[in-house]
């Protein structure tokens, strides 16, 4: 078994890895490895428009070797396990890597067992998940082929990566179903696990409003425990007991949880998932100070985001260099936004820190009131910002 030496090795080659891998470059590091084994880079933000009938699949997909930044050893392999006494990195096929700082970004994966009958429930024709590459194309023609019955959105609560978004496709959905007049013979049931649909006062109310005028029903405070796919029933716990609710179309914002070999390496903490054990202020690990997390796979006390990694990767790289320097590590506040549609041509964007406080990029407008603009922003501009400037690590 051969072992490679890097200075600092970066496991996870999505938006947090990338963007901190062309951070720590440009912050002069010379000895960068990134380990990331699928040879396909996806903006995953336009899943959400891909399972509205937004996007195609092709608008968020580039070959990962063309955002790899210049001067990073790129190792297209899978990480089995960490040695964090011994400071290696095994991977899948053989090697091994050895690190002076090692950050952990792999992201999260979808949690399956958390949901009995979920998996089983995406494989027929009435379910899906924009949460799954494979599966938006079918969300959208699911939902869009609907012209009676219950369409039934849930949202689970936790680590999952931006779980508002979960309300885009309820959304444009009904906006769809208004517009060609099918819309009262749709039954319509939101199932949220949290007490809000969003950790931003302004937003959530906004949010409620429009759910309002669709004629949703919401129901907040509720987990589905477990679906039973013969009889197309969610089996729910509800603040007042147990219910079942009956599904013609359902799409689920699933749990989440870390890639195994995080808790098999000693790296996790106590939470369910098996996520990565971090400082939520200076995202270094609770017990090995040269290994540091961020993004979907961290417990970072805050709602993984897109726009939380923007944050989190100036404080990862300028900590690991204060960190060699016996400096004081720069503070994460928990930053995080979700972008929500109202409609298939409205947004809502909030913007909040870890205590649910607002924390707006710009002054003016409010962009936690639904808007033609934000909704552009977010479809059209957005992406081009990510792939030329978010990538390279120039937008914090």
């Amino acid at each position: 078994m051969s072992t490679q030496h890097h200075d600092v090795v970066v496991v996870g080659g999505g938006n947090a890895g990338i963007s901190l891998a062309a951070r720590l470059l440009r912050d002069g590091c010379r000895d960068l490895a990134l380990v990331e084994p699928s040879p396909v880079h996806r903006y995953r933000p336009l899943l959400s428009y891909a399972g509205s009938g937004l996007a195609e699949l092709a608008d968020l997909e580039r070959p990962q070797a063309d955002v790899v930044p210049d001067g990073c050893r790129w190792y297209a392999d899978r990480v089995t396990g960490v040695d964090a006494d011994g400071s290696c990195v095994r991977l899948a096929g053989g090697g091994e890597l050895s690190y002076t700082d090692l950050v952990v970004c792999p992201g999260s994966e979808v949690d399956w067992a958390a949901v009995p009958g979920s998996r089983d429930a995406v494989a027929t024709p009435y379910a899906s998940t924009n949460y799954v590459t494979e599966l938006a194309a079918k969300t959208w023609s699911l939902m869009s082929a609907l012209t009676r019955g219950t369409a039934v959105f849930s949202v689970a609560d936790g680590q999952v990566p931006c779980a508002p978004v979960g309300l885009k496709p309820l959304f444009t959905a009904a906006d769809h179903w208004r517009r060609q007049g099918v819309l009262p013979a749709v039954t319509v049931e939101l199932v949220v696990q949290a007490d809000h649909l969003v950790d931003h006062a302004r937003a959530d109310r906004e949010l409620r409003a429009a759910a309002e005028r669709y004629g949703v029903h919401v129901r907040t405070g509720t987990t589905v425990e477990s679906v039973d796919i013969h009889t197309r029933e969610l089996h729910l716990r509800t603040p007042t007991g147990e219910e079942r609710l009956h599904y013609d179309a359902w799409h689920l914002t699933p749990p989440h949880r870390a890639p195994s070999w995080v808790a098999d390496s000693g790296l996790a903490g106590s939470a369910d998932g098996g996520f990565l054990a971090v400082d939520p202020r200076t995202l270094q690990h609770l017990a090995y100070p040269r290994v540091w997390g961020l993004g979907d796979v961290a417990d970072a006390d805050a709602m993984p985001s897109g726009g939380a990694l923007r944050k989190q990767a100036p404080v990862v790289a300028d900590n690991i260099a204060a960190a060699r320097l016996g400096r004081p590590l720069r503070h994460y506040d928990g930053y995080t936004v979700a972008p929500v549609t109202t409609s298939r041509r409205r947004l809502v964007l909030a913007e909040f820190d870890r205590a649910g406080q607002p924390e707006p990029s710009v002054p003016f407008p409010d962009l936690a009131r639904p808007r033609a603009s934000t909704f552009f922003f977010d479809r059209y501009l957005q992406p081009g910002l990510y792939w030329h400037q978010i990538l390279k690590g120039h937008v914090s």
